[in-house]
């Protein structure tokens, strides 16, 4: 019983015993308008016949005389069909026809009416004793008249054979009606049970996710259909929430590494200072240590909620109309000394005029994360010059930043980790950074739109940030 209440309660058992009630209230009300409409027609016919013949019958008496009349009418009663003929005297006696009991108010009364009567068989054998033939029962519906000589004359149709024809239009409807009621039962049911055992699949898939095995996917048919869209869909949700999950437990591993180092400095430094040994000189040495540990920690928790805020759409500032070469020419120009004194060269080639509707501090705090993430691996090394090149230009409909070293370059499978966040090539994590630099610059990306990318350049890399502009 809980199962049917499962199945009935689904949307498509309900829509389809919807869709059957308006069927069958269609179906009936069409039937029965075909059937009134049908019988109404009939009797019209009928009574046109009726009509015809009566006055057929008047001419022939005023035109021939009474035998032509009674040899007309007697030729018309042996013949097979639905025909009801009654000739009586003045006094309404039965003379000739093949009905031989009429109701006496039809005879004294002439007009229209409706009874029973029994007929003579045709298939009788006796053709002058018309009274002593077989009989069969009928219903008729008659006109009678008086004829010019007082004779009384009955016109008529048996109705029985149309009341029949009704039969069977309402048998075949009743039976056409039962017949898709079941059909649709059936078919309903079946659609029903392939819908349940699809939303079973995913809620089961779901159950186990839910129990934490992560790697379960909803299964994926070849039929190709609304559920099959549903299922890729959860199925590249799960995926995105997978890595969201394992780049999570691998941030928080992270965290874990990076503030352990300057947190324990921190209490090194602390304690030494606090040491009745100690120095004022210590004391103060201790001091500036603990400020500058203390600011690399704000850093990477500025970083942070600076990439937090981005990616949740809320920068500081309105998207505005900023000239985008003013801004990458000033970073280059500020940090071209600081490279130099490390022994970098520089180059630029900017367009000059490019502007586009972004925020200003992003994309400045964006050019600084790249080139300060350059000269950090483009230093000379080797008898190899280290050089850094800052290009700004537009391709298409986009905004093209490139920031492009000949460092050691970074291999193929680490160039889409490294824009993770925390993610650093430096196994030992001994180099000063956080790792959030690039994931910084490629929340900005996304933020505007854009896509940020890091290619080979042979050697080095090439650090790309497209923005779409006008």
């Amino acid at each position: 019983m809980s199962r049917f209440a499962q199945v009935w309660r689904t949307s498509t058992v309900r829509l389809t015993a919807t869709f059957i009630a308006i069927f069958v209230v269609f179906a009936i009300l069409l039937m029965a308008f075909i059937g009134w409409q049908s019988s109404v027609t009939i009797q019209r016919q009928q009574s046109d016949d009726i009509d015809r013949e009566i006055r057929l019958f008047q001419r022939i008496e005023a035109t021939q005389g009474i035998r032509a009349l009674a040899f007309a009418l007697n030729r018309l009663s042996g013949q097979p069909g639905p025909g009801v003929y009654y000739l009586g005297d003045a006094a309404g006696q039965y003379l000739l026809g093949n009905m031989s009991d009429v109701p006496p108010d039809v005879l004294i009364d002439p007009g229209v009416y409706s009874f029973d009567y029994d007929r003579p068989d045709p298939l009788g054998e006796d053709a002058v004793g018309m009274p002593d033939r077989p009989k069969r029962s009928g219903v008729a519906v008659v006109r009678s008249i008086e004829l010019g000589n007082g004779m009384r004359l009955v016109v008529g149709r048996d109705v029985v054979e149309r009341r029949g024809y009704s039969a069977i239009i309402l048998q075949s409807f009743l039976v056409g009606v039962v017949g898709i009621i079941l059909f649709s039962v059936v078919a309903g049911g079946v659609t029903a049970r392939r819908v349940l055992k699809r939303i079973d699949t995913i809620r089961d898939t779901s159950t186990k996710i839910m129990s934490g095995n992560l790697s379960e996917r909803v299964p994926i048919t070849k039929r190709n259909d609304e559920f099959d869209g549903l299922a890729r869909n959860l199925n590249a949700m799960l995926d995105r929430i997978e890595q969201l999950l394992q780049g999570l437990k691998e941030v928080t591993d992270n965290v874990a590494h990076d503030l352990k180092t300057p947190l324990t400095r921190l209490r090194n430094q602390a304690e030494g200072a606090l040491r009745d040994t100690a120095s004022p000189e210590t004391k103060e040495k201790a001091l500036e240590t603990v400020i500058a540990e203390s600011d690399k920690l704000i850093q990477t928790f500025n970083a942070l909620l600076m990439i937090a805020r981005v990616e949740a759409g809320a920068p500081s500032g309105a998207l505005s109309e900023i000239d985008v070469s003013s801004i990458v020419s000033d970073v280059a120009e500020l940090y071209t000394p600081v490279a130099e004194d490390e022994g970098i060269e520089v180059t630029t080639d900017i367009a000059e005029g490019v502007t586009l509707r972004a925020n200003r501090e992003l994309i400045g705090q964006a050019m600084v994360n790249l080139l300060e993430n350059a000269m950090k691996y483009a230093k000379p090394e080797d008898g190899r010059a280290g050089k850094i090149s800052v290009s700004l230009k537009r391709e298409g409909g986009s905004v093209v930043i490139v920031v492009a070293d000949n460092g050691p370059g970074i291999a193929e499978a680490d160039r889409s980790r490294v824009l993770e966040r925390f993610v650093r090539l430096e196994k030992s994590r001994s180099e000063p950074g956080s790792g959030l630099g690039l994931a910084l610059v490629n929340a900005v990306a996304r933020l505007h739109g854009g896509s940020f990318s890091i290619e080979d350049n042979g050697p080095g890399v090439r650090a790309v940030l497209a923005v779409p502009g006008s």
